[in-house]
């Protein structure tokens, strides 16, 4: 199908063409609509634009491709396109891509020159989704006075694509690996404990989730990320030590804050939660203050309060999780990134972190005396469930409201 006719560099006639949209393997596909490529005024390139529509919010892997020849042949523009294409690519409207078309065009003029997208599910682990590198705003973007000064300033963060998972682990992940070949010598210090199969596993302290990510990816046969000694020799397996990472391997591992916050977010900017149509939390769209409706009268200070309380989850037992996945996905396909359990970090906390933190995918202090949970749990009010918002407690923390997910490099 055609779209509008425009103008390219050099008056060359751009024609629009409409999307072919790849089916993956369970037969949903992401949806590209609104397809448009201008020339930029006064430029030889050409900004393409296009809507993203994807089932459960997973992103895409997508595909810009030029013909010279009304459709017969297509090309990829290769390094001479930017913006967004390629793979991780989040719904949502008005996504941009821009190609330098005067460094790839010869001066003959292409009357029949089109422009097609597609779109394809993005190849990704197994209950994980994959996020895109890029840049986004970290820090309190609302009010300051309703954070911690811990969250300022704002600043600008690229962080290179990774893979997280979808939903917080569960109690039935967490004893599969922990049981996995007799425990196959790891020791933890808690048994980890949960509401049910597949509630959030939580009573777990840092050290418990670090030697956990090891032994899963044992399991899955990846290279550990976590180790005892900074040569990377001995696998982090037992003991109460500081492990030394590495990032360079493909197995799993505890998010940095930046990973996390920039998860949360879900592409939409600067809101409070991880919804980029609203910055209230409500009923709907997290388990929080749980806890606190079964407690008596608790008037919290809330954003939204006229939902800021959730009786649903109250009457199944103590603890007050609701089970992974029961709420909507934000815009990466993740699934609790607000309420229900604490996920801890990688990062040890510091409150001036923020003024010296280095502008490419930030790792925190090397040292501190606390380490950064994020997200807000069930028993949390709204305030903490912000996607800026930090909490810390120490190594040894062990918490039914403490519990956490991994990620994984490309």
């Amino acid at each position: 199908m055609r779209g509008r006719k425009i103008c390219a560099a050099q008056s060359t006639a751009l024609f629009v063409c409409c999307l072919i949209a790849a089916r993956n393997a369970n037969g949903a596909a992401p949806a590209v609509s609104n397809v448009r490529a201008v020339q930029r005024p006064g430029a030889a390139c050409v900004d393409i634009t296009y809507d993203l529509a994807a089932p459960d919010n997973i992103a895409s892997t997508v595909a810009i491709t030029l013909s010279t020849n009304a459709g017969t042949t297509w090309f990829s523009p290769g390094a001479s396109l930017t913006g967004q294409a390629g793979s991780g690519i989040a719904p949502g409207s008005g996504k941009l891509a821009t190609w330098s078309a005067g460094s790839e065009l010869p001066a003959a003029l292409f009357a029949n020159l089109r422009v097609r997208v597609t779109a394809e599910e993005s190849s990704a682990p197994a209950g994980m989704a994959l996020l895109p590198a890029g840049k986004f705003i970290m820090g309190n973007s609302m009010d300051p006075s309703e954070g911690g000064s811990e969250e300022l300033p704002q600043h600008t963060v690229y962080v290179s694509a990774f893979y997280m998972d979808r939903h917080e682990v569960t109690k039935a992940l967490w004893d599969e690996v922990k049981a996995w070949k007799a425990g196959n010598g790891y020791s933890y210090e808690h048994a980890g404990s949960g509401k049910a199969a597949r509630h959030p596993v939580q009573t777990v302290n840092w050290r418990d989730c670090v030697k956990w990510c090891n032994a899963r990816s044992e399991k899955e046969g990846l290279t550990p990320c976590y180790y005892h000694e900074p040569s990377l020799t001995t696998i982090y397996k037992s003991g109460k030590a500081v492990p030394y990472p590495k990032w360079d391997a493909n197995g799993y591992r505890l998010p940095t804050e930046a990973e996390w916050e920039k998860a949360a977010r879900g592409g939409a900017g600067g809101h409070r939660f991880p919804w980029s149509d609203t910055d209230n939390i409500t009923q709907s769209r997290a388990n929080y203050c749980s806890y606190w409706s079964q407690s008596g009268p608790y008037y919290s200070y809330d954003l939204n309060p006229t939902n800021g309380y959730h009786p649903t989850f109250a009457t199944n037992g103590f603890p007050y999780t609701s089970p992974v996945g029961n709420f909507g996905a934000n815009g990466y396909g993740l699934h609790d990134m607000a309420g229900n359990v604490w996920e801890w970090c990688w990062d040890w906390y510091s409150a001036t972190y923020y003024n010296s933190s280095p502008a490419t995918d930030p790792r925190g202090p090397d040292s501190g005396a606390y380490r950064v949970l994020r997200g807000g749990s069930w028993v949390n009010r709204a305030i903490h469930c912000r996607c800026a918002d930090r909490y810390i407690n120490d190594s040894t923390g062990a918490y039914n409201y403490n519990g956490f997910r991994c990620v994984r490099r490309l």
